[in-house]
């Protein structure tokens, strides 16, 4: 499970990533017993818009996809905030669901902070995954079914750009 701002332009990244077999758009790290997108967006359930990414790890790796997470997918670095989005339902999160993940996703960290490959301090969380909420099915890859609306234009679509730049060979056609 992986936050890092709108659920849309996350789910359009991984979901063109080679070894990633399935992208479910979502809730995650709230204290609510459910969660919707109209209840998550006033803030008060401290759900993060999140994405499920289920993965055959022959193909790719958890460290891979950490990799296209931090380099790609969002911008680490920024509190509560990515693009055009603010709030903490867009906060960058690591949901991690056993203690391997956990100790990759912090050993991960631990070596971009070391290598100052950001000039600002990460501000990713890495917490267990509680609960997960599907989104509601018109945020099910919305950025492959509404490529020209004007927010995808802008903040989704230069991911997708960016990540066949810089890793065309895990790139697969949607």
């Amino acid at each position: 499970m992986l936050a890092g701002g709108c659920f849309w332009s996350i789910d359009a990244v991984f979901a063109r990533v080679k070894g990633v077999e399935r992208v479910i758009a979502g809730y995650a790290g709230g204290d609510a017993k459910t969660a919707h997108y109209q209840i998550v967006g006033l803030g008060g359930t401290n759900h993060a818009e999140s994405v499920e990414v289920t993965f055959n790890p022959a193909a790719i790796t958890y460290g891979q996809l950490l990799r296209v997470f931090f380099s790609v997918a969002h911008n680490p670095t920024t509190l509560n905030r990515q693009g055009p989005d603010w709030g903490k339902e867009y906060r960058s999160a690591i949901f991690y669901v056993n203690e391997e993940q956990k100790r990759v996703a912090e050993a991960y960290i631990r070596q971009l902070d070391e290598a100052r490959v950001f000039s600002k301090p990460i501000v990713t969380e890495v917490t267990p995954l509680q609960k997960f909420y599907p989104a509601e099915d018109y945020h099910q890859d919305y950025v492959k079914l509404h490529p020209t609306e004007p927010y995808i234009l802008v903040n989704s679509l230069p991911k997708i750009d960016k990540l066949k730049k810089l890793y065309p060979l895990w790139v697969k056609p949607w």
